[in-house]
């Protein structure tokens, strides 16, 4: 059964951060808040957990469509390329609600790109995952929670995430009641940046 751990934005508790990076380690999978909706992830190069996410969304490895968690944009270059109008309006806009697809390079791991040559890049405007990140060193994995509900698309209540998803994951973070619109979907991979999907972030 999945842990329950509560954290808060301001303080947190590192050694809670360190027990969750230890986890990402060995293979686990979070859910974990972000500056939207919960997300569900692990580390990027850890292919079996790529897999066990898959399986747990009922999609295929190589069909997946998901994103990456960086702290900063000092990251980003490591795994695509950027151009510096791409690189501009990603400076004015993160931390913040969008995910900018970006051309990928040779180090994003093939579990991911075995059938686009495109990344989804987020650095969200919530301090616990970013956080989660900088002590890993390397990206996670995101992907959102979707609802049954025919009310709310994205599940909100960190208890009733829990209840879902505590035989299927390793962590269930309570970070607060998550919101219930997605980041703006932005594709960079030219400089004629196209909205694909217009969620809680507006480009100036």
């Amino acid at each position: 059964m999945a842990e329950f751990i509560k954290l808060y934005e301001k303080g947190t508790d590192m050694r809670k951060i360190e027990q969750i990076v230890s986890v990402l380690r060995n293979g686990g999978i979070i859910i974990y808040p972000t500056d939207t909706v919960y997300g569900m992830g692990c580390d990027i190069h850890n292919a079996r957990a790529v897999e066990r996410i898959c399986q747990i969304k009922g999609i295929k490895p190589n069909k997946n469509n998901f994103s990456f968690i960086c702290d900063d944009l000092s990251n980003i270059s490591d795994y695509a390329k950027v151009s510096t109008a791409a690189f501009k309006t990603m400076k004015k806009s993160l931390p913040g609600p969008f995910t900018f697809i970006l051309e990928g390079n040779n180090k994003v791991p093939k579990v991911l790109s075995q059938s686009k040559k495109t990344v989804g890049i987020r650095i969200p405007d919530n301090m616990i995952t970013r956080l989660i990140v900088q002590e890993l060193g390397n990206p996670i994995i995101t992907t959102s929670l979707h609802d049954d509900d025919d009310i709310l698309e994205y599940p909100t209540d960190p208890e009733l995430i829990f209840e879902k998803f505590q035989n299927l994951v390793d962590i269930v973070i309570d970070g607060g009641y998550g919101k219930n619109i997605p980041s703006t979907i932005v594709d960079a991979t030219t400089d004629d940046f196209e909205i694909i999907r217009q969620g809680a972030g507006y480009l100036d």
